[in-house]
């Protein structure tokens, strides 16, 4: 399933299985956690979609590289 977050005024879709709703909000929760974190926000910017794998969210960037965030 799919479904669109937003974080400082960027949305982004995460991909995640349908089984796994649990995970987003934890997801929600970190994202508000990682708010003054000066460095996550500017890597937010270049994310161009989030894959979540059980507690693993992985923030994949424009060019193919990927940032594994333990959202637990």
């Amino acid at each position: 399933m799919t479904k669109v977050i937003t974080f400082k005024n960027r949305s982004v879709p995460v991909h995640y299985p349908s089984e796994q709703l649990s995970y987003m909000e934890l997801l929600h929760n970190k994202l508000l956690e990682m708010e003054y974190n000066f460095d996550f926000r500017k890597k937010w910017k270049r994310i161009k979609s989030v894959e979540m794998i059980r507690d693993v969210a992985i923030l994949q960037y424009s060019d193919g590289t990927k940032l594994y965030l333990e959202v637990c």
